[in-house]
C-alpha cells in the first residue's frame, strides 16, 4: 500500500481555564457557536486517553478549573505540555483573567455560590483559588481580562482568536468610561472628554446620564463639542478601512470623562450613531451605565 499523501490537518484543542467568574462557561458556549467540541470539567486523568484517541472532526475546547478531578496548576502545565509534543495535535491554553475586586462584585451582586466557599468566606475563596491557578497565566498561549469585558465583548474577542471562517468584517466597539476607575482594557483608541463642559454642575440634569435628550443638548453646546466629535470621526475614516484591510476584526474605542455618566456617554452614543450610519458594524457599551444594573460575565 502507497504511503498517504492527503495532508490531515492537525487537531485543534483549546484548554480554558482561569478563576471562577472570569467567563469560562460564556467562552465555552461562545466557542461552540464557533464549532468547537465542548467538554466541560472533565478529569485531567483522563485528558490524555482522550487526545490520543481518533481525531474530532471538529476543534475542541475543553473547560478545566479547580473543581475539576486531579486539578494542579502543575498537572495542567504538564498535561498541555505533552499533548502539544504530538505533531499531529495543536493545543492551547486560554486564560480568562479577571480583578480580585471585580469576582467579588459579580458573585455579591449575582448571589452566586463560589465553589470553595465553603471553605470560608468569598474573599477568601477567590485569593484561595488564584493560589490554585498560580503559574497558569504566564504559561498561557492566550490571555483575555475580562474585567471589563460585556458578554459580546468576550464573544468578539473570542472570535477574534479562534474564528476561522470569518471574513474581513470589522467590529467596533465604542464604550464611555470614568477615570475614576481606570482605563479599559483592551482599549485600541482611548480620548479624553473631560475638556467638555460638565453636567454635573447643573443641579437638574446632576442625576440623569449622557442619553437622556437635556444632557446631550448641553454637552453639546460646548463650542469644542463637534469639532472633537467631527475630528473623530475623520480619524475613523481613515483608520477604520486600513484596519480592515490588514485583517483585524475587532477595534475598540474608548471616551472616557470624570464619573463616565454625562460626556463621555453623550459622545459615544453620537460616534457610535454616525459610525452606524457609515455602514460599520458597531456596538456601544457604557461601562459605569452597566455596572449600576448588571455584574457583568
Amino acid at each position: 500500500m502507497g504511503e498517504m499523501t492527503d495532508t490531515v490537518q492537525p487537531q485543534h484543542v483549546v484548554l480554558v481555564t482561569g478563576p471562577s467568574g472570569a467567563g469560562r462557561s460564556t467562552a465555552l458556549h461562545g466557542l461552540e457557536d464557533l464549532g468547537f467540541e465542548i467538554i466541560d470539567n472533565l478529569p485531567l486523568g483522563l485528558l490524555p486517553r482522550l487526545l490520543s484517541g481518533p481525531p474530532m472532526p471538529r476543534p475542541m475546547a475543553i473547560g478545566v478549573d479547580a473543581r475539576t478531578r486531579g486539578f494542579s496548576a502543575a498537572a495542567l502545565r504538564k498535561a498541555v505540555k505533552a499533548a502539544a509534543a504530538h505533531p499531529e495535535m495543536l493545543v492551547q491554553l486560554l486564560y480568562l483573567d479577571c480583578a480580585r475586586d471585580v469576582l467579588f462584585r459579580r458573585f455579591s451582586e449575582t448571589r452566586r455560590r463560589h465553589p470553595l466557599t465553603a471553605k470560608g468566606s468569598l474573599q477568601s475563596a477567590i485569593d484561595e483559588e488564584y493560589g490554585l491557578l498560580s503559574g497558569l497565566r504566564e504559561h498561557a498561549d492566550i490571555l483575555i481580562d475580562t474585567s471589563d469585558l460585556s458578554l459580546h465583548d468576550l464573544r468578539a474577542e473570542l472570535a477574534r482568536w479562534f474564528d476561522e471562517a470569518r471574513t474581513t468584517v470589522l467590529s467596533v466597539s465604542v464604550q464611555s468610561f470614568s477615570y475614576k476607575r481606570g482605563l479599559p482594557h483592551g482599549a485600541d483608541m482611548v480620548l479624553d472628554c473631560r475638556f467638555l463642559r460638565n453636567p454635573h454642575w447643573d443641579k437638574d440634569l446632576r442625576a440623569e446620564d449622557g442619553r437622556n435628550p437635556d444632557v446631550a443638548a448641553y454637552v453639546k453646546k460646548d463650542a469644542n463639542y463637534e469639532p472633537f466629535v467631527a475630528g473623530l470621526i475623520r480619524m475613523c475614516d481613515l483608520l477604520l478601512p486600513a484596519y480592515r484591510a490588514e485583517g483585524k476584526s475587532y477595534f475598540s474605542i474608548a471616551l472616557g470623562c470624570t464619573g463616565g455618566q454625562h460626556r463621555s456617554v453623550v459622545i459615544a452614543e453620537d460616534v457610535h450613531n454616525r459610525l452606524a450610519e457609515a455602514g460599520w458594524h458597531v456596538s456601544i457599551r457604557h461601562r459605569e451605565l452597566d455596572a449600576k444594573g448588571s455584574s457583568g460575565l
